[in-house]
């Protein structure tokens, strides 16, 4: 006899189905649940730094070396080529304003010298023969004017003689025409005597002044030659320190080569390299800090070179105030220029955040402390150790300043100690 055998409600396959559709239904409840909320990361609070944002004096600044120079250097260059014969001191000698410091020689020069020596000589030879000569005419000339005044006179008696027999018929008219004609070439040549005189009185001063002006001109040119023989040996032209000075016994030296220098030692500059991201807010009279042994000393902008080399231009630094003692020539600062002044600011510690938020964001800590979550910011001027924040963070608010670059795209990161 058959039996009814009674199906049951919790066989393998309705669970399979129900755990089946179970799964898929916490599936779909934890996508959206993900898909909704924040991503999380667990962070160690010991490998990040965290810092908090304050109210404080703001200056912007920048971070420059400098290097120590003189005040003022003098270029020694020579000033005619020649080899090097004699030196006289030794590169780093102090020097005293018209000291000599090496002698060149140049064989060329010299001989020229001797020759222009030689054509003044001459020249001034001429001058004085052509005075002798002059002075000789105008003597002759003199005696020519005193017979014919002499001459003329006797044949004015003359003639004023017979005019007056003439007259009273005591002599004849052949006699008297004679006197008359007589008196008139006298006359006459008594004239042009004076001419001459009047005419070699002109020519002597005319020759006289082209003879000073040949002489004068060939004693200047002497007197050149002679500073340029002079100037074979180089001197100090003002009182200072000897520097860079290259030149050897025996060594060929260009007209116009550079020789050494002298470092004039009554003050001292800072020669500054800036990178060119700031060459337009450089202008003279900004300020900058220095410390040296322990003080802190003042620079101001005093020269700007705009030329730029290698991304970067140089500026000149004169001390303000009181002027270190113990530096020296090449010595390099450390120098902290401002670019703006100081001002009250809310303030962010830099730190490597940046790099991956650009300024933009930040993770900011909560109330509690437990997590961090991103924050819009925007931050403003910056000098080596803090940004000015203008929107986002108050006073006591706590920031991640380290790297961001293992968050990924994370929006919360949950603190860990």
């Amino acid at each position: 006899m058959d039996r009814v055998i009674e199906k049951k409600f919790w066989n393998k396959k309705r669970i399979w189905t129900i755990a089946g559709i179970t799964a898929l239904v916490l599936l779909i409840i934890f996508s959206i649940v993900m898909a909704s909320g924040k991503s999380k990361l667990n962070v160690d609070t010991e490998r990040i730094t965290i810092s908090e944002v304050k109210k404080a004096p703001f200056k912007e600044y920048i971070p420059v070396n400098g290097i120590v120079m003189p005040a003022s250097t003098i270029y020694l260059d020579a000033m005619e080529g020649g080899r090097v014969e004699e030196k006289y001191v030794e590169d780093g000698a102090m020097m005293k304003k018209g000291e000599p410091i090496l002698r060149l020689s140049n064989t060329d020069l010299e001989l020229s010298l001797v020759g222009q020596q030689s054509y003044v000589y001459t020249t001034l030879a001429q001058v004085q023969l052509a005075k002798v000569t002059a002075q000789q005419n105008t003597v002759n000339n003199l005696n020519q004017m005193t017979d014919a005044e002499s001459q003329l006179k006797e044949a004015e008696r003359v003639y004023n003689m017979d005019k007056y027999l003439y007259q009273n018929k005591a002599i004849g008219k052949q006699e008297f025409q004679q006197a008359e004609n007589d008196y008139y070439y006298k006359l006459k040549k008594r004239d042009l005597a004076a001419r001459i005189i009047k005419q070699d009185e002109q020519s002597n001063e005319l020759q006289t002044k082209q003879a000073s002006q040949s002489f004068s001109s060939s004693q200047k040119a002497l007197d050149l030659y002679g500073r340029k023989v002079g100037d074979l040996i180089l001197r100090a032209p003002v009182d200072g320190q000897l520097t860079s000075l290259d030149a050897e016994i025996g060594q060929s030296k260009n007209k116009g080569e550079r020789l050494g220098q002298i470092d004039v030692l009554t003050g001292y500059k800072v020669r500054v390299d800036i990178d060119e991201h700031y060459i337009s807010r450089i202008f003279n009279g900004l300020m900058g800090d220095v410390t040296i042994a322990g003080k802190s000393y003042q620079l101001r902008v005093k020269k700007i070179y705009t030329q730029v080399t290698n991304g970067r231009f140089q500026v000149d630094m004169e001390f303000v105030g009181n002027v270190p003692k113990d530096i020296r020539r090449g010595q390099t600062l450390s120098i902290s220029l401002a670019l703006s002044d100081e001002t009250t600011a809310v303030l962010l510690a830099k730190g490597g955040f940046y790099q991956q938020t650009g300024g933009n964001w930040v993770f900011k800590i909560s109330d509690d402390g437990k997590t961090a979550y991103r924050a819009e910011v925007q931050l403003g001027r910056q000098n080596p150790d803090y940004y000015e924040v203008l929107k986002g963070l108050q006073p006591g608010d706590k920031v991640i300043t380290s790297s961001y670059e293992n968050y990924g795209d994370m929006q919360e990161l949950v603190l860990k100690k």
